[in-house]
């Protein structure tokens, strides 16, 4: 089994296409026989981003999909989920109030990329009002995707300092 992530731009941000935009694709995921696993919407319903699960290393391609008409659309990319079991996510459908994107320098393969999570991951604990999450950093270790609790887009910032990892976009999440 395999994750891909898929990111668009919504044309409207009113909830309800949102919503119907989110069954649309998972209607059309299932069909190509994949499983939605999470979908996470940026405050504004600016940027939806969401994780599949498919079958082998093949996700399903967006293009034909009624629902998704006129949007902005990025992916499959393959991604690996880090710090998080799989079926445990399923179980919980847990929600994050904060989504970091870090463009991850050409310099860092997945294994260095992994070596690095796996030092700074401990030092979370120096952050207690912040909540690591789960991360998903895609297999090209172009970026990541990492999601938090926290109180407030400072203490975000606070706790991706202390792992000594950057920020290139911050999003809030709908709740």
């Amino acid at each position: 089994m395999a994750l891909f992530l898929y990111e668009l731009e919504p044309a409207d941000s009113d909830a309800g296409k949102v919503e119907e935009l989110i069954k649309g694709l998972d209607a059309h995921l299932r069909t190509a026989g994949g499983e939605l696993i999470e979908t996470q919407v940026t405050e504004g319903a600016a940027r939806l981003f969401v994780i599949a699960e498919f079958e082998g290393c093949r996700a399903a391609g967006l293009d034909g999909v009624e629902a998704l008409r006129g949007i902005v659309a990025a992916g499959p990319d393959e991604v690996r989920l880090v710090g998080a079991d799989l079926d445990e996510l399923k179980k919980a459908r847990p929600t994050a109030g904060y989504l970091v994107e870090w463009d991850i320098p050409e310099a860092i393969d997945m294994e260095t990329y992994l070596a690095r999570k796996k030092a700074n991951s401990p030092k979370y604990a120096d952050v207690p009002e912040v909540s690591f999450l789960r991360t998903y950093v895609r297999e090209d270790t172009d970026k990541c995707l990492c999601f938090y609790d926290a109180p407030d887009e400072a203490a975000v910032r606070h706790a991706r300092e202390v792992v000594s990892t950057p920020v290139d976009r911050l999003h809030r999440l709908q709740g």
